[in-house]
């Protein structure tokens, strides 16, 4: 399909991404995708074993290295226990399958009834279309999902049609980090300090002390912060660059349906979203920074 002619506000590409990021992130978090890892052979005391396993099988049994220039924010050290031991525990194929098994689970426990409902096949159509306007080219995790297989119910399509459109979005994300020259831990840091999260939430990525400090003194000689972290106008500036560029970057398959078909989507699937939220798996706050407003947006 063709791209509309409706002008696309940078507001509403990043309203997509923040409301249905919640319905592709809870399969990370649910009882039925730790199940799922579990009876692979993945130790499920924390997260990090089937998550790395469950986004990164879509690449193949990818090396840690490919891991960590896909994934970007993560600490290159930390990939390195999970990458690629991951494929040692089971193939990428019955990683896959398993990951829609959870999804499948995951979205009848959160949604109930819902799951049948009209509204979620119509949101369906509407993000698969969305999804399948998508250019891949230069967009790894993107192109590797785009290769899977369509599965045959709404809410499925759905799922998948959403984490396909979510890591076209993180892509061209890492493209505007690598165009504002900010690596892996300089990327977290100044968003960080731009108040997308207080600090120990990016913990999370397991950049050392010294690393984290080390990006923040390079961030610091740039001026993009003060000596004590807090960020400069043009650290705020050079932050609301790089998210401008990224939607820029992402706006791509909503163009193809329009303005007024997306916000419609936002609209149909907002219940199955609070859904999601209402199940209280979601962290209250992430490494995302969704929830926040930039310049270039008003």
């Amino acid at each position: 399909m063709s791209a509309t002619n409706e002008t696309l506000n940078p507001g509403l590409v990043r309203r997509m991404w923040q409301t249905l990021e919640p319905l592709h992130a809870l399969n990370y978090y649910s009882p039925e995708m730790f199940k799922e890892a579990e009876a692979l052979g993945y130790a499920v005391d924390e997260r990090w074993p089937a998550y790395f396993a469950m986004r990164a099988a879509a690449l193949g049994a990818a090396s840690a290295e490919l891991v960590t220039s896909t994934f970007y924010s993560f600490s290159p050290a930390m990939v390195a226990r999970y990458v690629p031991r991951a494929w040692e525990i089971a193939d990428p194929t019955a990683v896959l399958a398993a990951r829609l098994r959870a999804a499948d689970a995951t979205l009848r426990a959160a949604l109930g009834e819902r799951v049948h409902a009209p509204e979620i096949a119509e949101a369906a159509a509407l993000t698969r279309e969305a999804a399948e306007a998508a250019d891949h080219v230069g967009r790894p995790l993107a192109a590797a999902h785009a290769a899977l297989p369509w599965a045959s119910e709404p809410h499925l399509v759905l799922w998948q049609a959403i984490t396909r459109l979510r890591e076209h979005r993180g892509d061209g994300h890492i493209a505007a980090l690598v165009t504002h020259r900010l690596d892996g831990v300089e990327a977290l840091v100044s968003h960080s300090a731009a108040g997308a999260a207080p600090a120990e939430i990016f913990a999370s990525r397991q950049w050392s002390t010294d690393e984290w400090d080390a990006a923040r003194e390079r961030l610091a000689a740039r001026g993009w912060l003060t000596a004590d972290g807090t960020a400069t106008e043009a650290g705020r500036t050079g932050r609301d660059s790089v998210e401008a560029l990224t939607d820029e970057l992402a706006a791509q398959p909503w163009q193809a349906i329009g303005a007024t078909r997306a916000a419609h989507l936002a609209d149909l699937i907002l219940p199955a979203v609070m859904d999601a939220i209402g199940t209280g798996l979601l962290p209250m706050q992430s490494t995302l920074g969704i929830g926040m407003t930039y310049p270039h947006q008003t």
